[in-house]
């Protein structure tokens, strides 16, 4: 992490511990730093009993670009990957408490698997989804070839990955891909939101 920036931070509101990833100028591509802080987050979620709910976001422009190319081309792309986590540290990661992903901008290819990995989604109407790998001659391998069919009509899975066209927020949220959309300076509030209710609904089964 360059000059002391923290890649993923962490802030703490009530029991809902908000990771964000942070690295703005590579679009929120994920590296070691991404990978390794997002698995920290998801370990002192699950370790701390005070914390119910993680909320995942990026910055303003974007929520996760996904893989960092330049790692892939480096034939480095196992630092993108966590013993626990797998890709960004999430992806096959195990774990009991739920994660809302709160996405303000894009989130493609990898980001749209991380997206895929989380429990709930609120998402900005700025936003946009889709795995464009295939216009890179690469694969959807973290996932979201598995995934996105289970979440989404097939034949719609299968359009965006032959085609590696984005959705709309709006799109994805017909599908069923997000729990409800905002405008982008309401994203972390409307997850915060979202895991108060998930922690009245089990306070109340509690």
């Amino acid at each position: 992490s360059q000059g002391g920036m923290v890649t993923v931070e962490q802030e703490v509101h009530g029991n809902v511990l908000v990771m964000r990833i942070n690295r703005p100028e590579a679009r929120n591509a994920v590296n070691g730093d991404v990978a390794q802080g997002i698995e920290a987050g998801i370990d002192r979620l699950e370790e701390d009993d005070s914390l119910w709910v993680g909320v995942l976001t990026g910055t303003r422009e974007f929520f996760c670009a996904g893989a960092d190319l330049k790692l892939i081309n480096a034939g480095k792309a196992g630092e993108m990957m966590t013993k626990k986590g797998g890709f960004a540290g999430i992806v096959t990661r195990e774990r009991v408490k739920p994660i809302i992903a709160a996405i303000e901008g894009p989130a493609l290819a990898g980001g749209t698997e991380i997206t895929l990995s989380c429990d709930l989604v609120v998402a900005s109407t700025a936003s946009r989804f889709g795995i464009p790998e295939v216009k890179r001659g690469l694969f959807a391998a973290a996932g979201g070839l598995i995934r996105l069919p289970k979440r989404i009509p097939v034949a719609v899975a299968t359009e965006m990955a032959i085609t590696g066209d984005p959705i709309t927020a709006d799109r994805a949220l017909q599908l069923g891909l997000v729990n409800r959309t905002v405008p982008a300076d309401r994203v972390v509030d409307a997850a915060l939101e979202l895991a108060q209710e998930r922690l009245a609904d089990a306070r109340a089964a509690g």
